[in-house]
Formats: C-alpha cells, structure tokens, sequence
C-alpha cells in the first residue's frame, strides 16, 4: 500500500494500525462527527470479516470463553479482533466492568488480536449503539474474526443477531430445568448452543436435554432451516473448544451458500442507516427545537413534538413538489 494510501485516518485503519482503530472507535462512542466521514472512506474495505455473537447469562463463563476461543482461531492462523460490551454507568456512561483484562493471557503481546470493551449505555438489549460500527472498523482492519461479548441474555436482547452471522448462546450445568421458559429465546437468537464447565457435575445431562429439543433457526422464504448444535466444553481446560470452532464454521458456510447470508447483510446494514439517519436528524432538528420551543415544551410537550413534526413533514411535501427550474432533465439525481 503507498504512504499516500495512509496518511488518511481511514487509510491508517485499513493498513491495520491498533492506534488509529482504537482512536475511531473511540470517536464512534463520543457521536464525533468526524467518525462518519472515515466510516464512509472505509466502507469498501469492509465486510470480508467472519462475525460471530457470543451472548449468555451473567456467570456463564463468556469472558473465559473467549481466551480459549481466542487461542483456538489464533493456533489456526486466523486473526481476531474482539468487542466486549460492558454495563455501563447510568452518570458517566463509563464501562464499570474491564472484560479485557479476563483475556489478555491469550493474546499478550500477539499482534494479530486487538480487543477493545464498549459500554452499553444502557443501550436497548444490552449493545452498545456503536458496536456495529466498531465491527466495521475491525473489518476494516483486516481481522479474519469480530467476535461480540454482549453484556447477558434476556427476552430483549435480540440486537447481536442483527450484527454477527452466528450466534453462540453460552449456558452452564443446571439450565436444562429452565428450557421451556427459555425456548422461544434460544430459538430467536441461537446458532450454537454452548454448555460451558462442561467439567462440573450436569454438564452432560444439560447438553443432552439441550440436544433433545431438536431447537432450530428458520432463515429466508426458500432456503433450510438450521439444526442448531449443542457443544459441551471446558473453556478452562480447552476441552471441546476446537469442535466448538467447527460448529460456528459449520453454520458460516450454510448461511453463505444460500438467501441467509445476504438477508442477514442487509437486515444489519439497515439498522446502520436507521441509526446514522437518527442521528444526524437529532442533530440538525432536534436540538434547535428544544431551544426556542422550551416555553411550550414545559406546558405541553405532546401538543410541541405533533405540531413541530407536522410542520417538518409540511415542508419536506412543499420541496418535493416545487418545481425545478433550470435542470437539464436527466440531471435530477446528480
């Protein structure tokens, strides 16, 4: 790649510099405006990345996971990238829980994995509204594997499904008692099942209640629907870790070879634009209302935000019927 390549901060991600990926996803987390325009610029380099979900209840050994996960991918030539989203202070929105440091044994000094912990924000089903784009600069960067921690699991933290292509759902001994509460759960979000501490005492008769469910994933009009595995391990001892691998990479073909892959690409790509759309109309509407509108806001909020919306809708329908004067046809959309 040139120097000239490079001396963009887009460049510099895509060259694979960790300084200048840890700076924008950085800014991705403090809405800086500048993020947008290098996301843009890196746009073409993204979406080669395998990007896998890892989700489960507080407790269940995900962190650990991880490290062996980690250890796995690496032993096969694969580099990692990893994204921990963590709880979050409801004052500061800093992250109050560090899960870096739960896996820094497998990648010290290894330059072929860069982890970096977002705080939720008490974002909606526990994900960070930047993850998504953290995961394209990962991407970006050249990382094989993104691999999402999310903070837990629960009827609404649904979000990871629209960001990985697999979803790894990580139990412990003892779940098997809880499935028919979980089911619908297990089969919204799961593409691999994980009994972990596989070592302890249940392990085996959860993994095969788990199995007895005969859970599946239902994809596309068209294509097959997913068997989802279950994988017992010990992510301590790295037992069953390897097969575990295999499973993800299982499901990563089957999704590719068929609508899956595609839909879900696009499913993700329209929750970006929804987001960055929000944002800016936030920025460039939102705020200045609030402004000159605080009298009535204080006497009458729901009456301010009806009639402050009909008017923007009033002018947007005003604009798309004006006539254009002085455009060569053809030229409308250039």
């Amino acid at each position: 790649m040139s120097v000239e390549a490079t001396t963009s901060p887009a460049g510099e991600v895509a060259a694979g510099s960790v300084l200048h990926a840890g700076r924008l996803i950085t800014q991705i987390e403090n809405g800086h405006e500048g993020a947008r325009e290098t996301l843009r610029e890196l746009a073409p380099h993204c979406g080669k990345a395998q990007l896998i979900g890892v989700t489960g209840p507080p407790g269940a050994g995900k962190s650990t996971l991880l490290a062996a996960l980690i250890r796995q991918l690496r032993g096969q030539g694969r580099t990692v990238g990893v994204i921990a989203v963590d709880p979050s202070s409801p004052f500061s929105g800093g992250a109050l829980l560090g899960d870096r440091d739960r896996m820094l044994e497998a990648s010290s000094g290894d330059r072929g994995v860069f982890i970096r912990s977002i705080a939720s924000r008490c974002a909606s089903g526990g994900l960070a509204a930047a993850v998504n784009d953290a995961v394209d600069v990962m991407d970006a960067m050249g990382k094989d594997v993104v691999i999402v921690e999310t903070v837990g699991v629960g009827q609404g933290e649904f979000d990871i499904a629209k960001i990985a292509h697999t979803v790894v759902l990580v139990l412990v001994p003892g779940y098997g008692d809880s499935l028919q509460a979980m089911k619908a759960g297990i089969t919204e979000i799961a593409d691999v099942v994980v009994v972990n501490k596989g070592d302890t005492p249940g392990a085996e008769q959860t993994a095969k209640d788990l199995s007895a469910q005969g859970f599946e994933r239902i994809g596309p009009p068209g294509t097959e629907p997913w068997q989802v595995p279950v994988r017992k391990v010990s992510a301590l001892r790295q037992e069953g870790i390897a097969e575990l691998v295999a499973a993800v990479d299982e499901h990563y073909a089957f999704t590719g070879s068929s609508e899956w892959r595609t839909a879900g690409e696009r499913a993700r790509r329209h929750a970006q634009f929804v987001a960055f759309v929000g944002d800016r109309l936030r920025a460039e509407l939102l705020a200045p209302a609030s402004a000159t509108l605080d009298d009535e806001l204080l006497a009458n909020p729901y009456g301010a935000a009806e009639r402050y919306v009909e008017a923007l809708i009033s002018a947007h329908r005003r604009m798309a019927t004006r006539p254009r004067i002085g455009i060569e046809p053809g030229l409308e959309k250039s």
